[in-house]
């Protein structure tokens, strides 16, 4: 598969994945303040993002290995999304049900780059080879 469908598929993804947040985001405002209910949204996403990745995007087997390194591939989109969400609503004035929205463009492209190389890394490292003597 090209770089170039990888990049579709992902996009594809990411709507569905921004989507599932979106969801759990607004029903989680009703309850608690708008960070909490972030960083909350965005874990159970995670975890959408890493299986329709490894089938649909990539083609590959999740593994445990791939699962426990997946959250890297988060670590930069959840500080853009983040600090953008807390510029957007408490420097901007921008309302809290749309920030997140606005915020999750800014990650996209680095999330994409991080998530490829770790859903494509061999999950194991090749035996070395033995000396003939």
């Amino acid at each position: 598969m090209t770089v170039t469908a990888q990049m579709a598929r992902f996009a594809l993804v990411g709507v569905v994945n921004t989507g599932t947040y979106y969801g759990f985001y607004l029903a989680l405002l009703s309850v608690l303040p708008y960070l909490a209910a972030h960083v909350i949204a965005f874990a159970l996403s995670m975890i959408g993002s890493f299986l329709l990745n490894s089938y649909f995007t990539y083609r590959t087997r999740p593994t445990w290995r791939k699962f426990l390194l997946f959250p890297l591939t988060n670590a930069a989109n959840f500080v853009i999304t983040t600090g953008g969400v807390w510029l957007l609503v408490d420097r901007a004035g921008f309302s809290s049900r749309y920030a997140p929205l606005v915020a999750a463009v800014a990650a996209i492209p680095i999330t994409f780059v991080v998530s490829r190389a770790i859903m494509l890394r061999p999950d194991a490292r090749p035996k070395a080879v033995e000396r003939v003597r």
